[in-house]
């Protein structure tokens, strides 16, 4: 044994060579029998360069993200949460729908054109016509692509549909604005995204979920209000909930309170059926071609989450999608001066800047980054659309320290009235941890300047560094293990 050690080490003084390719399995350093061979220290080195070149990289810091259902929640005066929104507001939209229900006449949904949106339309839309409103009565509108339902355009639109006597928003965003329509008719907004003081059309009703932390998505909120009016639709209208609330908040979302108890639901149908659900009907309304009446029209006929997974409309817009996000998801960050801001800048004429800035938000890490931002300039003409996201390593922060990307936004422009009056009134929009805007191309440029754009030099080096991970190299040989005794 002795003569065969010292003839390897002589051949590897002459000849070193890697260790896992020219000892054999007998002699190696984790073998149990021979790890004597090894002083300590070097022992500890080498398992921890072997461990480190195994697995690639060394594994990632964790960040203590708090699960969403424990976000602290509103209570009224007698201590009671307030959930999903303020009891007279549910209230209230409950009259509504059985008043639009029983007096039988024109009536407008204009739902969001996402998972969320699409389902809290279905469930309107079932609840209506179980209440006993005609199918035929019903009219759904979606904005064509780079509008909303405060155009000009799209009022102009629904202005030649028969005129409405009852018009139903929902997850739209709202704003204040003068009514919908100019003719007579009665309103309800069904939203959860930020809204100031009174920011709703003119002699609107309205339920809000934006104040009623953990704010609940627009289908829970739909669902909420509907479920009391019609139980018996429980099991169709509590998977549409299920698909709009994991399309807004994610798949791994923890049903616990205050959410509502949804195993029965989940043992009908898989978590993994609803989820492959959101990235089908989501599909369309990414794609170039916009084509959000497809996903409606999947949504309101299925009778399970699982007869969305072979719509050729929705697998044709998801392979788009797809491509177009991988086409654009390499594209290198550049910072802002303070380092808080990381923009990507894409061109393409599909939806997927909020898919891109969801990723870099969940894999770029610093302890001063607070929003990851990704700018698609081919989107539409002319204009730029834009995502914003927190980032990981912020997401942690409570208190005064939290983010919020609408008054980070607001605040980059405060003090400049005229340059705020340029960004127009899609800048800031959304939510306070998931906003963005859509702004002039030279509007944009004004504010990409203002940001300081690339001139964190540190922090674009460390941009163009990521990815080109150091392919490990094994750097012990058998002189490492074999050493003189002195």
């Amino acid at each position: 044994m002795v003569l065969i050690l010292r003839r390897i080490v002589r051949r590897a003084v002459r000849y070193p060579l890697n260790v896992s390719s020219f000892i054999p399995t007998l002699f190696r350093p984790f073998s149990t029998c021979h790890s004597f061979l090894m002083p300590p220290s070097l022992k500890r080195k080498a398992e921890k360069s072997l461990e480190s070149s195994k697995h690639g990289k060394t594994k990632k810091e964790t960040v203590d993200i708090p699960e969403y259902h424990l976000a602290e929640s509103r209570r009224d005066d007698s201590g009671e949460i307030v959930w999903p929104a303020r009891s007279a507001q549910i209230e209230r939209a409950r009259d509504l729908i059985r008043e639009c229900a029983h007096a039988g006449k024109p009536t407008l949904i204009l739902p969001d054109k996402d998972a969320d949106g699409l389902s809290s339309g279905a469930i309107l839309q079932n609840t209506l016509t179980s209440l006993g409103l005609t199918k035929s009565l019903i009219s759904v509108y979606f904005p064509p692509k780079g509008s909303n339902i405060h155009d000009d355009t799209t009022r102009e639109v629904i202005s030649t549909l028969p005129p409405p006597a009852y018009i139903f928003v929902l997850d739209q965003g709202s704003r204040k604005t003068r009514p919908i329509l100019d003719t007579p008719h009665k309103c309800l907004i069904i939203d959860h995204h930020f809204a100031e003081e009174g920011g709703f059309p003119e002699g609107a009703e309205y339920v809000t979920a934006h104040d009623c932390p953990p704010v609940a998505t627009s289908a829970l909120l739909t669902y909420h209000i509907c479920l009391d009016l019609c139980p018996d639709l429980r099991d169709k209208l509590s998977w549409l909930a299920a698909l709009g609330t994991h399309g807004d908040l994610g798949t791994s979302l923890k049903w616990l309170p205050p959410f509502p108890d949804m195993t029965a639901t989940f043992k009908s149908y898989s978590k993994k059926s609803i989820n492959d659900a959101v990235s089908r009907v989501n599909a369309p309304r990414r794609s170039a071609a916009y084509n959000v009446k497809a996903a409606w029209t999947a949504v309101i006929n299925a009778a399970s989450p699982s007869a969305l997974a072979n719509d050729t409309a929705l697998l044709a817009a998801g392979a788009e999608v797809r491509e177009e996000t991988e086409r654009w998801a390499h594209v290198p960050p550049r910072f802002s001066k303070d380092a808080t801001i990381a923009v990507l800048t894409i061109n393409s004429a599909a939806q997927v800047h909020p898919l891109i800035a969801t990723r870099w938000a969940g894999s770029l890490k610093s302890d001063k980054l607070e929003i990851v931002m990704c700018a698609n300039e081919g989107y539409l003409p002319g204009m730029v659309n834009f995502s914003c996201r927190v980032a990981r390593n912020a997401r942690a922060r409570e208190g005064g320290e939290k983010v919020d990307i609408i008054q980070k936004l607001e605040g980059l422009v405060a003090g400049d009235d005229a340059l705020r009056e340029r960004l127009g009134d899609s800048f800031a929009r959304g939510h306070k941890e998931a906003s963005g805007g859509i702004v002039k191309k030279e509007v944009w440029e004004e504010l990409y300047k203002l940001m300081g754009i690339g001139e964190n030099v540190k922090g674009k080096k460390k941009a163009e560094g990521k990815g080109k991970e150091k392919k490990a190299v094994q750097k012990n040989t058998l002189t490492n293990y074999f050493v003189k005794a002195t």
